[in-house]
């Protein structure tokens, strides 16, 4: 049997040290630093039936290599496959966290009750009652789907070697354990012994293995940073628990684009898919408020319509407030010291309030331009029309600036029924014989004499 060692590693980044001290190198945190049994095992847990015959791998030259594409796996689930860039690659790691209670094992348990493939769902913290409860409220008719309540990686195995399932899906990380470390489960040494051993039961089999990730209060992923280097994919799963509403977004994608967006809305029956995302982040009102604002944006391929909220009052203390939900604090700065030096509105003394509908954060430039409209309608308590929409950046010298993919914005308005998008005078647009009507302006003073 080998020898038992013990190392220590940092709780917080997973930097591993040769003794102890009480400040992390790396992260700069201080007492984190602790002391954890291991054991080098002499074997793999994992055993490929093939591992004997398999041949060493010999260099080729590039032209010389097989790029026939291998086809995805389908999980019937278009907010899914749109994030993963097309479907679950065979042999790879998906990686997904997110807040506790944000419904991450609910997602993937309504992915596997719809896959038509074998699927064996693992699941170390709740009970197989628990999970039948959760299935029956979801889609109670599925012969596919098979549980498993087991932590200890050793039986996972066998179950697996068994039943030779298509997909795997481990709920979650943290609560698996291996014989072969002296750690307690959740444990840096133990979350990297157990994701090497799933790696390497995908690879050699080509099995996908889907895993649930806690989180830090930080909002990271728990556990030893190398953990998302080491999979393919790393998802996240947002939202706040006081809405209905769910984003998946990928931090990582070894396959795809990290830039499209997954949109869900919770409910009794479970997660359902939100195809038309402008339903939601667009408020329903029978009469005109002022400081609202359509801007078009894009997230990946996916053009969104979403509304804008702004405040604008008297600053009842001595220092005005700034406050921005979903946008970035100091570009509203920024756009608010524009709207002073360019267009001469006094916001110097004035309370400026932002909000961004629907629980979501937004990184597009192109919502400048609703921002600053938005501010100015609640500014002069003048309503802008529920049929304009923005799609603009705006610059320091009050230039209002072209973004990209414009006409992809535009067509998006006009499916929705707006009658008037204002876009940059810059923007090359080729779009011919549209219903909307295409405002170009050059500054900022152009949309104030359209609006004011």
């Amino acid at each position: 049997m080998a020898k038992v060692k013990t190392t220590f590693f940092c709780q917080n980044c997973g930097t591993q040290y040769a003794k102890w001290q009480g400040q992390c190198n790396a992260c700069k945190e201080w007492n984190t630093v602790v002391e954890e049994v291991i054991q080098k095992p002499e074997k793999s847990n994992w055993k490929s039936p093939t591992s004997t015959a398999k041949k060493a791998s010999i260099p080729l030259r590039i032209k010389d290599i097989d790029v026939s594409k291998e086809p995805r796996l389908d999980t019937f689930d278009g907010e899914f496959n749109r994030v993963l860039g097309g479907g679950i690659v065979p042999g790879s790691l998906t990686l997904l966290g997110g807040e506790p209670g944000i419904g991450k094992s609910t997602l993937l348990l309504q992915i596997s009750l719809k896959l038509p493939y074998k699927t064996l769902y693992v699941s170390g913290e709740e009970s197989q009652k628990q999970i039948k409860m959760r299935a029956e409220r979801i889609n109670p008719n599925n012969n596919n789907c098979y549980i498993l309540t087991e932590t200890k990686t050793q039986n996972i195995f066998k179950q697996i070697e068994a039943l030779e399932p298509d997909i795997v899906i481990i709920d979650s990380i943290q609560t698996l354990h291996s014989d072969y470390i002296e750690s307690s489960s959740g444990s840096i040494s133990q979350i990297k012994e157990c994701t090497t051993e799933l790696i390497k039961f995908a690879k050699e089999t080509a099995t996908p293995v889907l895993l649930i990730g806690h989180i830090t209060k930080d909002g990271n992923i728990a556990g030893p940073k190398i953990l998302e280097h080491m999979v393919d994919t790393v998802l996240q799963f947002e939202g706040d628990r006081n809405h209905v509403f769910r984003i998946l977004r990928a931090h990582k994608n070894r396959f795809g684009s990290t830039n499209e967006l997954g949109i869900y809305e919770m409910q009794g029956s479970g997660l359902r898919e939100v195809s038309n995302p402008s339903e939601i982040l667009i408020s329903k009102k029978d009469e005109e408020l002022s400081g609202n604002a359509i801007a078009a944006t894009l997230e990946g391929m996916r053009p969104l319509m979403i509304e804008v909220q702004a405040l604008v009052s008297t600053a009842v203390y001595g220092t005005p407030q700034r406050s921005a939900t979903g946008f970035n604090a100091k570009r509203l700065n920024m756009l608010l010291a524009v709207l002073e030096k360019r267009a001469g509105f006094r916001l110097g003394a004035k309370d400026v309030f932002l909000n961004i509908t629907g629980g979501i954060t937004v990184d597009d430039p192109a919502i400048d331009l609703a921002v600053v409209a938005s501010i100015l309608s609640s500014n002069e308590d003048v309503a802008l029309q529920k049929d304009f929409c923005f799609a603009a950046e705006v610059g320091l010298s009050g230039e209002i600036r072209p973004v990209q993919r414009v006409e992809q914005r535009i067509l998006e308005a006009e499916k929705l029924g707006f009658s008037t998008i204002f876009v940059s005078k810059y923007n090359k647009i080729s779009l011919k014989n549209t219903v909307i009507k295409i405002q170009l302006i050059s500054k900022i003073e152009d949309l104030v004499g359209f609006l004011v």
